[in-house]
């Protein structure tokens, strides 16, 4: 059985991630540079990275400056993502405990939830117009189904000993589902912050299709528009990179809250 790393192994180990990263890079410049993919296909790291120093004070060609992009965007996913978790989360947890909301949500959420995000467009478009809104509804729409199904399974998960241990005493069953089962179903329900995080902003570049003048998706498109691969790949990196930035601070608070919880 093999032990655990030594010095020289946990210092490859930390290495490793970075070369990774630096190597992939190397990888992508070369493709570009020697022809493999055409320059009008693909853009080259360096290229990127000299359109996003222009961008940082430069509004053309798409008429915004990254900051306004990544602030649109952020205002966009965030407001969504929060209505999701403010509706989302206390639905799936209630019913998981209480047979009439079950029976009362569960039929019209199983009749919604396999309908594409994108699908709701259209809808969305005649309902609220083109304006911030719309874009809200859509990605309101793909973050609230991680958050019922992870709550509704996760007040399911609570052990049936410490139920029956509690009714023994004579609690109630909304004193059961106060103290006992949200409790228990804290960890899942923390798993749906990540996956409606992701969620909501894999749905972001679809909602700013919606007629958007600013914002990351409407960044890309319109470096596709323009035919700008530079653009394009620019959008997409900041998409990734902030979606990452905002899922390390749930994670953070998730870890602070559960470890005063345990105490």
């Amino acid at each position: 059985m093999a032990g655990p790393p030594g010095r020289q192994e946990y210092r490859i180990l930390k290495i490793l991630p970075y070369a990774s990263i630096a190597g992939f890079f190397v990888g992508w410049q070369l493709l570009v540079d020697l022809d493999v993919v055409p320059n009008v296909l693909l853009a080259t790291p360096t290229q990127v990275a000299r359109l996003f120093v222009e961008k940082l004070t430069e509004a053309a060609p798409d008429g915004a400056v990254l900051a306004e992009h990544v602030w649109t965007s952020l205002q966009e996913a965030l407001l969504g993502y929060i209505l999701a978790l403010a509706i989302g989360i206390p639905l799936g947890l209630l019913m998981g405990w209480f047979v009439v909301v079950e029976g009362l949500a569960r039929p019209l959420f199983e009749m919604i939830r396999p309908i594409p995000p994108v699908a709701w467009i259209p809808l969305a478009i005649f309902w609220f117009g083109i304006g911030l809104s719309g874009k809200v509804f859509i990605i309101w729409a793909s973050g609230i189904v991680p958050c019922v199904i992870n709550s509704f399974v996760g007040v399911r998960m609570t052990s049936p000993i410490l139920i029956q241990m509690a009714r023994t005493y004579g609690a109630s069953d909304w004193q059961i589902f106060r103290q006992i089962c949200i409790p228990s179903a804290l960890p899942m329900v923390f798993g749906a912050l990540q996956i409606a995080l992701a969620a909501c902003w894999t749905t972001l570049v679809a909602a700013e299709l919606i007629a958007a003048d600013t914002g990351l998706g409407f960044l890309i498109t319109m470096g596709r528009r323009l035919l700008m691969p530079d653009m394009i790949v620019l959008g997409m990196l900041l998409v990734g990179l902030t979606g990452f930035m905002i899922g390390l601070i749930i994670d953070r608070i998730e870890r602070k809250l559960l470890a005063g919880i345990r105490r």
